[in-house]
């Protein structure tokens, strides 16, 4: 990991499932679930792809570099996962005073008679995540972590009520799961 120069270093190997494309910094990594991009363009860090695996290096061994590039190394193993393996988050419907109605249609969300409101609240849902209904469940699923995560989270914030007790008035969407794991 580390020379005598200096110099760091982290080589990440990847699945043989998976390819990899890098150009001019943008690091493309396809796998049987789909398509994982990132732009990883930066003047401290140098990206290079050699025959199943991703190597990463800064000229100079310091703090800041350590962070960034271990960082990045992250990002290319979340990349990795989400290639092979994707994501999936799962949110409950939670109505106890009125019963609310959850729909998709035309890329967008919508909550009708949340808490008795006459308008319904919609989301406009981001590109790259794949959202659906099932039951008392909504399912969100992409190849990309950060997607994935931002989408279920702008979904919980769709029905989020500032001011009341959240022990009385349990009533919304919550993320259950993150990626099979349960949230507490």
């Amino acid at each position: 990991m580390e020379s005598k120069d200096k110099v760091l270093d982290i080589e990440i190997k990847l699945p043989s499932n998976v390819e990899a494309q890098l150009d001019k910094g943008v690091l493309n990594l396809k796998g049987p679930k789909g398509n994982v991009k990132k732009d990883f363009l930066d003047k401290k860090v140098s990206l290079e792809y050699k025959e199943g695996s991703v190597t990463l290096k800064v000229p100079k061994f310091s703090k800041v570099n350590k962070k960034l590039i271990k960082s990045y190394a992250a990002h290319i193993k979340n990349m990795i996962k989400g290639s092979s393996e994707g994501y999936r988050y799962t949110l409950k419907i939670c109505s106890g005073h009125f019963p609310m109605n959850v729909s998709i249609n035309d890329n967008q969300l919508t909550v009708k008679n949340f808490l008795g409101e006459k308008v319904p609240r919609i989301l406009k849902l981001k590109p790259g995540a794949e959202v659906k209904v099932e039951g008392d469940l909504i399912v969100v699923e992409s190849t990309n972590k950060e997607i994935a995560g931002q989408v279920s989270a702008d979904i919980e914030l769709l029905t989020r009520r500032t001011g009341y007790d959240g022990r009385i008035f349990q009533d919304g969407l919550w993320i259950v799961t993150k990626d099979d794991k349960k949230v507490k």
